[in-house]
C-alpha cells in the first residue's frame, strides 16, 4: 500500500526546496474544508465569525453529497418518555461492543442543542400538535431505537439540511464555496521537531477548468463523507468514492474499522428506474417487510421484526433472496391511511408513483445496498487526526460512536457534534499557528493527456462489482482473498496510468477507491468473527474469548 506522498508531490517538495521564491496558485486560507455535506457546512459557519478566510470544497454542485439525500433525520432525546440513558444503551447495543462509551455519551447528551442550532440557521422540522394542543417536533422511530427521538423534515431532512447551511455559508463574507474542486493530495511538511507531520495545504484540482491548484492553509478539514461507491449497488451519491480516507492515508494517518460497512436493507429495486433509498422510517411507521407471495419473514430473524438494527435486516433479506432465487423482497406500508402515507413519506411516494408505484395501494420491491462507512480517518474527542492541524468529522472519520454497526440516525448528529468540537479547539489554536509557508504550484511536465480513458470507466466497473461480489454482506476467506489478489492488480495498473497522465476526477476517485477497497478488504481479513455489520461464513459467531478490539491499520506497516 502507498502511504509516501506521490512522485508528483515529492517533485513539488524539491522545488520549494531548491527554488523557494515559487509562489503558490492561490492566497492562504485559515481553514480549508473539503466537503460541502452537514459537517463541512456547520463547521464553515461555526468558525465564519472568527476565522478570516474559509474555505469549503465540494467536489461537485453544494448539493452533490449524502446530506442533501437522507432522508431519516437526526436522532435526539425529545419525548418525555425517553431518556439520554436510553439513547446510550440503543447505541451501544448497535455498536456490538466496540462503541466508545465516552464518545457515545458526548454526542447524545448534544442531540437537543444540536437541532436547537440547526434550527436557529433555518432548518424547519416537521412538527405536530400535543394531546394539550401545543405545537412540538414530530419524532419517528427507527430500526435500532427503543424509542421515538427521530427529528426531520418529513422524508427529506437532508435536503432541508443542506440547503438551509449553504444559504447561511453563502451570506457569510469570510467563506468561499468552491464547487468542482476535487483534492489530489494532502501537503504535509515535518514539525518543527521532527515529532510529527503538519499539513500545510493541499493540491486540488479545479474540475471545470482542468486546472490542479495550490491551496495554503493553516488548518485542514476533511468532510469528504463515506465511500459506499466503491460497491456496484448503493444508496448514495456518485461522491460517495472515500476521497478524504485515502487522502489521509497517503498522507500518514492510520484508518480504522474499515470492515464495518452497512448495508441498508430497503433500497428500491426496479429495473428501469435509478435507486434510491426508502427510508427507514417507512419501517418505523408500521411498514411490514413481505415475500412475493405477501408473507412476512422477519418475525423469523429478530423479535423486533422491521424495527431490528440494520445489519440485522440487510442479512434477513439477503438471505430470503438467495435461498429462494428471486430478485427483491417488498415493503409494504399500503395498510396505512392514503393521506398519512403521503403525508409524512411526500418524496417516496412521488418517486415511486413516477415509475408506476403507489404506495398507498402496493408493496415497494426493496434489495439492500450499500449506505453508510462506519470506520475511517481515527479521531481523537476533538476532531484531531493523527496529523497536526487536520481534522476529520462527518462519515469520514471514525470517532468511536458507531463501533460495528451505526445506529439509524446517529450520523447527521456526529456531524454537528463533531463540527462544534473541532471548531472549538481550531479556534483556540489558530492565533498561534504561523503562517502557511509558500508552496510550489504542482508539477506537470512529466505527463500528457491521456488517451486511454477506458482503462479508468473499465477499472471502476470491474472494482465494484467484485467488491459486491466478494466483500458484501456475507464474506468468506476465499472472497476476500479473490478480492485482495484482484485490487492488488488494479492498483497497479492505476497507479503506473497516474504517473504518466494528467488527473481527472474519474481518475482521482478511482484510485482513492482503490485505496478503500483495499483498507476494507484487509481489515475484513483481520477479523476472525462476526461482529455487527462484518459477518463471514467462515467465523459466523462472535469471539467472546477476549474483549472486542476495533480494527486498527497503520501506514507505516504497509509501505511498498
Amino acid at each position: 500500500m502507498v502511504a509516501e506522498l506521490s512522485s508528483k508531490l515529492t517533485i513539488a517538495f524539491y522545488l520549494q526546496l531548491h527554488y523557494p521564491d515559487v509562489m503558490p496558485s492561490s492566497q492562504p486560507y485559515d481553514v480549508l474544508i473539503i466537503g460541502s455535506g452537514g459537517a463541512g457546512l456547520s463547521l464553515s459557519i461555526k468558525l465564519a465569525d472568527q476565522a478570516l478566510r474559509i474555505a469549503v470544497l465540494s467536489k461537485f454542485a453544494l448539493t452533490a453529497g449524502s446530506t442533501y439525500y437522507a432522508q431519516g433525520g437526526i436522532s435526539a432525546v425529545f419525548d418525555a418518555d425517553d431518556s439520554i440513558e436510553s439513547h446510550i444503551e440503543d447505541t451501544l447495543d448497535a455498536g456490538a461492543g466496540l462503541c466508545d462509551s465516552e464518545i457515545v455519551r458526548l454526542t447524545v447528551t448534544q442531540g437537543k442543542k444540536s437541532i436547537d442550532w440547526l434550527q436557529q440557521q433555518g432548518v424547519v422540522f416537521t412538527e405536530e400538535l400535543s394531546p394539550s394542543g401545543e405545537t412540538k417536533l414530530h419524532l419517528n422511530r427507527e430500526g435500532g431505537h427503543s424509542h421515538r427521538r427521530v427529528v426531520h423534515n418529513a422524508d427529506a431532512t437532508g435536503k432541508a439540511v443542506s440547503l438551509s447551511l449553504i444559504q447561511r455559508a453563502q451570506e457569510h463574507p469570510n467563506i468561499d464555496l468552491l464547487e468542482h474542486h476535487n483534492v489530489v493530495e494532502l501537503i504535509t511538511r515535518a514539525n518543527a521537531d521532527n515529532s510529527n507531520k503538519q499539513v500545510v495545504g493541499a493540491y486540488v484540482l479545479d474540475s471545470k477548468k482542468q486546472k490542479v491548484k495550490t491551496m495554503a492553509a493553516k488548518v485542514v478539514v476533511l468532510a469528504t463523507g463515506g465511500a459506499s461507491k466503491v460497491y456496484l449497488y448503493s444508496t448514495n451519491p456518485q461522491s460517495s468514492t472515500g476521497d478524504g480516507i485515502a487522502l489521509a492515508w497517503r498522507a500518514g494517518c492510520r484508518i480504522g474499522n474499515m470492515e464495518f460497512m452497512q448495508f441498508h436493507p430497503t433500497c428500491l429495486y426496479h429495473p428501469s428506474a435509478q435507486s434510491f433509498l426508502i427510508s427507514e422510517a417507512v419501517r418505523g411507521e408500521g411498514g411490514k417487510l413481505i415475500l412475493p407471495d405477501g408473507w412476512p419473514f422477519m418475525q423469523h430473524f429478530d423479535p423486533r421484526g422491521e424495527l431490528a438494527p440494520r445489519d440485522i435486516v440487510a442479512r434477513a433479506i439477503d438471505h430470503e433472496i438467495k435461498k429462494r432465487g428471486i430478485d427483491c423482497v417488498y415493503l409494504d406500508i399500503s395498510h396505512k391511511p392514503a393521506e398519512f402515507i403521503r403525508e409524512h413519506f411526500p418524496t417516496i411516494y412521488s418517486q415511486c408513483l413516477d415509475i408506476g408505484i403507489d404506495i398507498t395501494k402496493q408493496p415497494i420491491p426493496v434489495v439492500p445496498a450499500a449506505h453508510y462507512t462506519c470506520g475511517g480517518v481515527i479521531t481523537d474527542d476533538l476532531a484531531r487526526t493523527d496529523i497536526t492541524y487536520l481534522y476529520a468529522i462527518g462519515e469520514v472519520a471514525c470517532t468511536g460512536l458507531h463501533g460495528a454497526n451505526r445506529m439509524a440516525s446517529n450520523s447527521l448528529l456526529e456531524c454537528l457534534v463533531f463540527a462544534e468540537r473541532a471548531s472549538e479547539d481550531i479556534l483556540r489554536k489558530l492565533p498561534f499557528i504561523a503562517n502557511s509557508p509558500t508552496l510550489p504550484d504542482w508539477d506537470e511536465s512529466q505527463v500528457s493527456d491521456s488517451d486511454e480513458e477506458v482503462v479508468v470507466s473499465h477499472n471502476w466497473h470491474e472494482l465494484r462489482q467484485f467488491m459486491w461480489d466478494y466483500v458484501g454482506i456475507v464474506r468468506t476467506d476465499k472472497r476476500l482473498d479473490r478480492a485482495l489478489s484482484r485490487v492488488t492488480l488494479l492498483k497497479k495498473e492505476i497507479n503506473e496510468y497516474y504517473r504518466h497522465f494528467r488527473v481527472t476526477s474519474d481518475l482521482l476517485e478511482l484510485r482513492n477507491l482503490l485505496i478503500v477497497a483495499e483498507l476494507i478488504i484487509r481489515s475484513a481479513q483481520q477479523r476472525k468473527e462476526s461482529r455487527g455489520l462484518h459477518y463471514t461464513l467462515d467465523y459466523p459467531e462472535l469471539d467472546n474469548s477476549k474483549p472486542p478490539q476495533n480494527t486498527i491499520l497503520s501506514p507505516d506497516n504497509f509501505r511498498q
